[in-house]
């Protein structure tokens, strides 16, 4: 009989017990609900544009079919929670700061670090809409190299900061050829010659293909790849990059604002952390 109401006891408890904790599970569910903020991220889409949502009360700046900022916006991406990989195919140690890859081939040569990375997506760009005559860059030592030039055959004979360009190839204007000469531009260009070579930009006059710069060794550099703004007047911008080593170039998160992230807002003479890199010292740039 004693064991008897002993269990009913021990039932009873486990009752009033469970009754008292629902209210607590219900309410410990509301809190989470509550602080979760809506995804801007569109999961099943293939291009910066769609993969990307625009925050309420913003709409995204027009731009001409064919323009550059066009091309940027609508730019491919490989399907959602595709990792960044280094040239050499093994994984970049740092999975967290990314939303999307972008379809930009890495070479095995390990020279597409992330200024090489734009200086490519803007000769491609400048290639795919025949204005290859505008294709060509600063060397650090200050030395123009132009598309043209080399694909007449001329090639440069660097001694030091000395460079002279001599003929001593064939002409040869493939699209294969054309990459041998961005490999040539990714060896002795970079953030440094990006830095002193191309004109700087107000914060207040930013859009899309401009990039945020700190020349050096190491230096860094991303590009802005979509622009909104709101009736005020404020706008966000998304941005993507790559990075050193050579590596899948990828469109960032923003993990200094989880509200508005991946969007950026972006202001001179501020530090701004962009993944897994801070930006302080730098300025705005825009290709010619």
């Amino acid at each position: 009989m004693k064991k008897t109401i002993f269990i009913l006891l021990i039932l009873t408890s486990l009752v009033v017990l469970a009754f008292q904790l629902k209210p607590v599970k219900k309410a410990v569910h509301v809190v989470t609900v509550s602080l979760e903020t809506p995804s801007l991220i569109n999961k099943d889409s293939v291009t910066i544009k769609s993969r990307v949502k625009v925050p309420e009360g913003y709409k995204r700046v027009s731009y001409p079919e064919g323009s550059f900022e066009t091309y940027l916006r609508n730019y491919d991406l490989k399907p959602f929670g595709s990792k960044i990989i280094n040239y050499d195919s093994s994984e970049y140690f740092w999975q967290g700061g990314h939303i999307g890859i972008l379809e930009v081939p890495v070479p095995e040569n390990g020279l597409q670090q992330c200024a090489d990375a734009l200086i490519r997506i803007r000769s491609e760009y400048l290639w795919d809409n025949n204005r290859k005559n505008e294709i060509g860059f600063n060397f650090t030592s200050g030395h123009y190299c132009s598309w043209q030039k080399y694909a007449e055959g001329y090639r440069p004979k660097i001694n030091g900061n000395k460079v002279a360009f001599n003929k001593t190839a064939s002409k040869d204007h493939s699209k294969a050829n054309f990459y041998k000469y961005l490999n040539l531009i990714y060896m002795y260009s970079g953030t440094l010659s990006l830095f002193n070579e191309l004109k700087s930009i107000d914060d207040k006059d930013l859009k899309i293909g401009d990039m945020l710069i700190r020349g050096g060794s190491p230096g860094h550099i991303v590009m802005i790849c979509d622009e909104i703004v709101n009736d005020k007047g404020e706008k966000l911008f998304l941005l993507f990059q790559g990075n050193t080593p050579a590596q899948s170039v990828h469109l960032v998160k923003n993990l200094e604002n989880s509200e508005i992230s991946p969007w950026y807002q972006l202001k001179k003479d501020v530090v701004i952390p962009v993944s897994n890199y801070t930006f302080s010292s730098s300025k705005f740039v825009r290709f010619k």
